[in-house]
């Protein structure tokens, strides 16, 4: 696990130790190379940092909290496809070819660090095609396998796995058992009615798995709440981690 030190400036990250993997995970030298592009910013609830068909200006990395993809319809109405964190990075299109983002890119978990990039740096430093672009383009192919992976669990799995799911990721981003949530957010990124969520919510909690009031959810029981999820999570999970499995150089 990547040690989370101090910053040394209100807004730089650190010169060791980052806590966003795919930073952390890149040789020395190409790290040393790439922190003057680097400002630190603070992600707030519901911040929106991309939306569908605008150019991406910057791209994120989280050093905690997480963000959701999202799809946004005709109707205004969203459903969530993928979500980010520490693992990972927002504005993957930038690795491509820098055309518009096709989804927006909503923060759900707040953090004091994410790490900035503008995309012009960005796009230098892929442009190398050395270490960078390849870590950078094996996340952007772990990022579409985690959403085929959400389309079939959708697609397929009940809401309750779903929630369980969505919950533990949640958590796992979060660093911690207590987190906002409410059934307005859940049933947008579940693509369900509020009803059906709040009557989820409650079989979950009746089963001593979760605590939910006042808009924060509790996880309880972690082992049987990963029981009651599907094969998705594990699978989801293990395709980002894969990424960054392995220690800097």
């Amino acid at each position: 696990m990547v040690k989370v030190r101090a910053l040394p400036t209100a807004n730089r990250p650190p010169p060791t130790g980052n806590p966003n993997r795919l930073l952390a995970a890149l040789p020395a030298a190409d790290y040393t190379r790439i922190l003057p592009s680097l400002t630190v910013v603070p992600l707030k609830l519901k911040e929106i940092l991309h939306k569908p068909g605008d150019p991406i200006q910057h791209v994120y990395f989280p050093g905690g909290g997480f963000l959701s993809l999202l799809t946004v319809l005709e109707d205004g109405s969203m459903v969530e496809i993928a979500t980010v964190g520490r693992e990972g990075m927002v504005g993957v299109s930038a690795i491509l070819d820098g055309t518009p983002a096709t989804s927006a890119a909503m923060v759900q978990g707040a953090t004091d660090t994410c790490y900035r990039m503008n995309v012009e740096a960005f796009r230098r430093e892929i442009d190398r095609r050395g270490a960078f672009h390849e870590l950078m383009a094996h996340f952007a192919q772990a990022l579409f396998g985690f959403v085929a992976q959400s389309t079939a669990c959708n697609a397929i799995h009940s809401v309750e796995q779903r929630l369980a799911r969505w919950l533990l990721m949640a958590q796992d981003r979060m660093g911690s058992d207590e987190f906002p949530l409410t059934q307005e957010f859940v049933a947008m990124m579940l693509g369900a009615s509020r009803p059906t969520v709040s009557v989820v919510a409650g079989t979950l909690q009746k089963a001593g798995l979760i605590k939910y009031r006042h808009g924060r959810v509790t996880i309880v029981d972690r082992e049987n709440l990963e029981a009651a999820s599907c094969e998705c999570y594990r699978a989801a999970t293990d395709l980002l981690n894969a990424v960054t499995d392995g220690s800097r150089t």
